[in-house]
């Protein structure tokens, strides 16, 4: 007996001392300085190097081991074909170009300044103030990790090929180890659909019993920026007649690259309806799938009741030519030879198709004949998401078993929801071309010659790049009751603030406060639930005019995430979510000077202080206090 009370004191003391010391990351709270914030960027947001030799004939300009890829714009100009080579991917499997091959930077470099230089940094600038702003506020170099990866590949040829999951999962542990705490996951955009992947893909490597309980250890709070989570309506833009990403290259030079990358598919539209089968559950219990082994893909009843797959209007309307097969796209030498008095003569057929039907591949099957780019796309489709033995990406997201989720997007801006496309009478890959495009604006629809156009518009438009109809999904996350609180962006003294608390939400129906608006001003409407799921926080954070690209780099954004990161780690917190009933300067930024009242603005946190360098009055207001006091006002 004696001997059995000893063995169980000893175990009491073991177990003490591991919680002590921080042993499965529970005793970071308080403690900033434990914490690690990892980012995953977007789509095309990371530098590729090149991991070849290759002359460039007619050109001073060669590509030699490590030279960048993507992107320098001087190669680019000077030789584009030799650029194009080291770029371009195999369409089938995805491999490099026989002369050229390019890989992933990696580290904060590869992720800040896609081409660093003194004209072209600051304008191809991704995560760079992001970078500064944790300095500024006295993050260690080790605590801010990034993961880049090729944003070329699908995801199944991310880990066949780089093994990027694995990495990533490492990447997760070993920050646990080297800071005793979980990490802070930003990702952005495209970022969004990989971290969603490996989410997937680790539910395969851990058994189902210690799933959550890694997620809980190393994974903190995770903010969605930007998610296209039912895709964007660009990328099929982009493969039909290509996206240029503001590069002076043509918009069939464009749609070539773009093509190659199997990843163009992996943000196309889907709808909210259609489901795949659960591979969690079918890996461990065997599950239904079909006679191959591929997973089920099935719509529900009101996919073909709704118009438009749920979305605001049909995503493709497309006039078929009259001339089948390849006289469709004839080739640069037959130009000359060909009469298109057919296909002017002829009646096209104009055809419309839905998110659905461009996800589940119809659309790139009706125009087959008419595109040689179709088989390639039909069969990327196919292999690499539809038959994805760990998730079909196209498929909508359901709230991830995380302890804390903020999803963050723009909102009113004008989107691009709906093409017309018709046959341009040119050769591939400038076959087709837009005759009309669909935006959606601030809960309308119009057409580009400004006409109002009929359709299922949401209560808000989207962030110039991905709708509203994507970005909004994640409000589904959030429980029967939320608060909703609505605030100016710049600094205020909360006269403005307005709050609604345990608004009613239904699944799948967007939630509409009823709040007034002041002219020009913009304003962040914070949409919080700390209830529905005992120890899980969701919030949803709509930001207006905040453009999709550039988001990240928004002083707004960045001050919101400081200051509930703020709130979460400091023990003297006391509500879920930090309060938003004012907002003061946080930098010296921040102050400026009231030329109406001779004196620095927010007289309360701001006083003028010259130092020498100052060259306008704007300058030399400062900060009174240290940070410290500042953000206590926050807790």
């Amino acid at each position: 007996m004696r001997a059995t009370w000893k063995l169980h004191l000893l175990t009491a003391f073991l177990l003490l001392l591991l919680l002590s010391n921080g042993v499965g990351g529970e005793d970071w709270s308080g403690d900033y300085s434990k914490l690690s914030g990892i980012i995953i960027p977007g789509l095309a947001s990371t530098q590729l190097r090149a991991w070849s030799i290759l002359d460039c004939p007619y050109s001073p300009l060669d590509f030699n081991p490590l030279d960048l890829v993507w992107l320098d714009t001087t190669k680019l100009l000077s030789a584009v074909n030799c650029w194009l080579k080291c770029m371009l991917l195999d369409p089938h499997n995805q491999t490099d170009h026989p002369d050229c091959k390019s890989r992933p930077d990696s580290g904060l470099s590869a992720i800040t300044e896609l081409d660093p230089g003194y004209i072209t940094g600051p304008l191809s600038s991704v995560w760079k103030e992001w970078v500064k702003w944790c300095i500024e506020f006295g993050i260690e170099a080790n605590a801010i990790i990034a993961v880049p990866y090729d944003w070329r590949l699908s995801p199944s040829m991310l880990e066949e090929r780089d093994l990027y999951f694995h990495k990533l999962k490492l990447t997760f542990e070993t920050a646990l180890k080297l800071r005793g705490g979980p990490s802070v996951v930003f990702a952005h955009s495209l970022g969004n659909d990989v971290f969603r992947y490996f989410l997937e893909w680790l539910k395969l490597e851990i058994a189902p019993k210690h799933y959550v309980k890694w997620l809980d250890d190393h994974i903190h709070a995770y903010f969605a920026v930007g998610a296209p989570l039912l895709g964007a309506v660009e990328t099929v833009k982009g493969t039909l007649s290509g996206l240029t990403f503001g590069l002076p290259i043509s918009e069939g030079t464009a749609r070539l690259m773009v093509n190659s990358f199997a990843s163009s598919l992996w943000m196309m539209p889907f709808s909210k309806y259609c489901k795949a089968e659960n591979k969690y559950w079918n890996h461990f219990s065997g599950g239904n799938r079909n006679k191959r082994g591929h997973q089920l893909y099935h719509c529900e009843e009101r996919e073909f009741q709704m118009n438009f797959s749920g979305w605001p209007t049909n995503i493709i309307n497309i006039e078929i030519p009259a001339t089948r097969g390849y006289e469709a796209y004839p080739s640069v030498t037959d130009m000359t030879e060909t009469n298109f008095s057919s296909i002017e003569c002829g009646i096209p057929t104009q055809l419309s198709f839905s998110a659905r039907e461009i996800a589940d591949g119809t659309f790139f099957k009706a125009i087959e004949d008419y595109d040689p780019d179709m088989k390639r796309i039909l069969y990327q489709l196919k292999k690499l998401y539809h038959d994805d033995p760990v998730l079909n990406p196209l498929t909508p997201w359901e709230r991830p078993p995380l302890k804390n989720i903020f999803c963050i997007y723009g909102t009113d801006l004008k989107t691009e929801v709906g093409y017309y496309f018709a046959p341009s009478g040119k050769p591939y890959p400038d076959n087709w071309i837009i005759t009309d495009v669909i935006y959606e604006i601030e809960g309308s629809l119009f057409s580009r010659s400004g006409n109002l156009v009929e359709g299922n518009p949401g209560a808000a438009s989207g962030d110039e790049t991905v709708p509203y109809h994507s970005l909004s999904w994640c409000k589904n996350w959030l429980g029967p009751k939320v608060n909703i609180t609505r605030s100016p962006q710049s600094e205020h003294d909360g006269s403005d603030v307005q709050e609604e608390l345990n608004v009613e939400h239904h699944h799948e129906e967007d939630i509409l406060p009823n709040m007034t608006r002041l002219p020009r001003v913009k304003y962040i409407t914070y949409y919080e639930d700390s209830e529905s799921i005992p120890g899980r926080r969701t919030a949803v954070w709509e930001i207006d005019k905040a453009n999709h690209r550039n988001i990240v780099r928004s002083p707004v954004l960045m001050r919101e995430l400081w200051l509930q990161m703020w709130h979460d780690i400091h023990p003297d917190a006391k509500s879920k979510f930090v309060t938003k009933a004012k907002r003061g300067p946080l930098r010296n930024e921040d102050c400026y000077w009231d030329y109406g009242k001779a004196r620095c603005a927010w007289a309360e946190y701001c006083e003028y202080r010259y130092l020498f360098g100052d060259v306008h009055l704007g300058q030399s207001c400062r900060l009174k206090n240290s940070r410290a006091d500042l953000l206590s006002h926050y807790l």
